[in-house]
């Protein structure tokens, strides 16, 4: 309780300091929130930013993707086409499982104005694979990059294609080579593959032993 004018005097002085420390205080919250909103409003758009650079990749990604996927396509279209003297071609059909990208290839005929789409694999009794895995392996050498420097090596490529086809695939392996100035080194037990060599090899075996001799210079 106040008793006299002095102690008035006194209760007023510091209720004054005290106001005048919560003011303070209450300036510096001020100043705290409008940085905090600054800050939160910074924050708002990097997320905004982010959110539309994630976009862009993803678009990027799928147009880079797309374009892969008509690059291999169409070669791998051109080159079944050109051995088996057909309209067939090559699809590849992507889809989203659990957040992964999964591929399948197939292959499309027309027979009696009837789409046919099968897997390679069940098609022409394992020719039309060879071809595709042949084809395949041409296409990841020529888009991937940094360009894959080296020769193709091959083991037994296009051995379900029938003879009928078999000179085609000489002559589009010869052209490949000379299209895309890129040695192929080739194993193989069909003379008609093996005539389109610079340099051929047979290698026979008797009594355990190998010998090599060289059939064409």
């Amino acid at each position: 309780m106040i008793e006299n004018l002095q102690d008035l005097d006194s209760f007023i002085n510091y209720s004054k300091e005290y106001l005048s420390r919560e003011l303070g205080k209450q300036e510096i919250i001020k100043e705290q929130i409008e940085q905090s909103k600054k800050d939160l409003s910074n924050i708002e758009e990097e997320i905004d930013l982010l959110s539309k650079v994630n976009i862009l990749l993803q678009k990027t990604s799928e147009f880079a993707r797309n374009q892969a996927k008509k690059q291999v396509e169409s070669l791998v279209t051109k080159c079944l086409q050109y051995i088996f003297e057909s309209d067939i071609e090559f699809i590849i059909e992507i889809e989203e499982l659990r957040g992964k990208s999964n591929a399948e290839f197939y292959v499309v005929n027309t027979m009696d104005d009837i789409l046919i789409k099968t897997k390679p694999e069940l098609s022409r009794g394992g020719g039309v694979v060879d071809i595709v895995s042949l084809a395949l392996r041409i296409a990841i050498l020529q888009t991937h990059k940094p360009k894959i420097q080296g020769p193709l090596i091959l083991d037994e490529p296009a051995k379900h294609v029938s003879d009928e086809y078999i000179f085609n695939v000489a002559d589009f392996l010869k052209q490949t080579s000379e299209l895309f100035n890129r040695q192929i080194i080739m194993v193989t037990h069909n003379n008609h593959l093996a005539a389109i060599g610079n340099n051929a090899y047979r290698v026979d075996i008797k009594d355990s032993q190998s010998t090599v001799n060289k059939i064409i210079s």
